[in-house]
């Protein structure tokens, strides 16, 4: 049985302006704003929704397959990431695209403005499901993050049509896509994730209530910042589950792709729910702790310890022998 991750693979170009973003923009001014921020630092680092998941799986012992679509200046960081236990063998190669690239400017109350060039993603809809399952064997779950929207829709109607348990992750593409289209990747998934905007915003385009959408799927998870993370299903109450103190706030760039690689990894491992949010939530910390989405590195005592400090010595015992075991 093996975790598929389907997503966006893109080159994150990381910039800190040394300001706040909110200081320059005026309100009588907003129909034609024409800004220009000067930057202190960029740093280049490998990112992409779907590999920063495959990339924490991978630390946290497991062998996730990464689906989706990259150019021919991939194929060295394809090969790292394989390296560290990522199967790579799904990702479609485009003949004349480039890898995605994202381009994302924070300031220094973490707020970020940001954009994202498709490039070789716009591929991914040429990706099969049926064909990776053929290669490793049952898939269990499949994560649907964000990518090109044709490919999202693709994945997700495959999903129901053979059967496989989906999670549904619309993500940024909630902003991109219409009501009907985040109906249909909605529907029928065992998860559902989004932020709080991100939540606010498919409520509105759908025109669905908050119940309409858990009549919809199994269990709805929001993020909430540090407010930690919400669990809300049918006929239960919600569950909240705080975030983890931050030693340190470097970037906040994939702390959402590390609460799913958390979450994911607990659900593999048949976790309660609760204690899946909470290995979410704590490798959300350690991804702001880090400077890259892929830049931090799983130490097993070290992160056992701060889940017990967080959650009690209860949680921490629950998920040490698999932080310890490889997967």
């Amino acid at each position: 049985m093996s975790i598929a991750v389907t997503g966006s693979i893109a080159t994150d170009y990381l910039m800190t302006f040394p300001g706040t973003f909110t200081e320059q923009f005026l309100a009588d001014e907003l129909d034609h704003v024409s800004l220009s921020f000067l930057i202190d630092r960029m740093d280049i680092h490998s990112g992409g929704v779907a590999a920063n998941i495959c990339f924490g799986l991978a630390g946290l012992g497991l062998r996730p397959v990464l689906v989706g679509a990259v150019g021919k200046d991939y194929a060295e960081e394809r090969a790292r990431l394989e390296a560290l236990g990522v199967d790579t063998e799904s990702i479609y190669v485009s003949e004349d695209q480039h890898t995605s690239r994202f381009l994302c400017t924070t300031d220094l109350s973490q707020n970020q403005i940001a954009s994202f060039y498709a490039g070789a993603m716009s591929e991914a809809r040429n990706i099969e499901l049926a064909a990776c399952a053929g290669r490793v064997g049952e898939l269990d779950p499949v994560l649907i993050s964000p990518n090109d929207p044709e490919a999202m829709l693709r994945h997700t109607q495959e999903c129901r049509e053979r059967g496989y348990r989906f999670l549904a992750d619309p993500g940024q593409q909630v902003t991109r896509m219409e009501g009907p289209e985040i109906r249909e990747l909605v529907d029928g998934a065992a998860f559902l994730f989004t932020n709080e905007y991100e939540r606010s915003l498919l409520l509105k385009k759908t025109g669905w209530s908050s119940q309409d959408v858990l009549d919809r799927v199994d269990v709805w998870l929001t993020t909430l910042g540090p407010g930690g993370a919400r669990w809300e299903s049918n006929g239960a109450d919600p569950v909240t589950v705080p975030s983890v103190p931050a030693k340190r706030e470097v970037d906040p760039t994939g702390i959402g792709d590390a609460f799913r690689v958390g979450f994911v990894a607990g659900l593999y491992w048949k976790q309660p729910t609760e204690r899946a949010m909470q290995l979410g939530c704590m490798l959300a910390t350690t991804v702001l702790e880090a400077p890259g989405p892929q830049e931090y590195e799983i130490d097993p005592e070290a992160l056992a310890r701060r889940i017990g400090d967080a959650y009690g010595d209860e949680a921490a015992a629950d998920i040490e022998p698999f932080l310890r075991a490889d997967g």
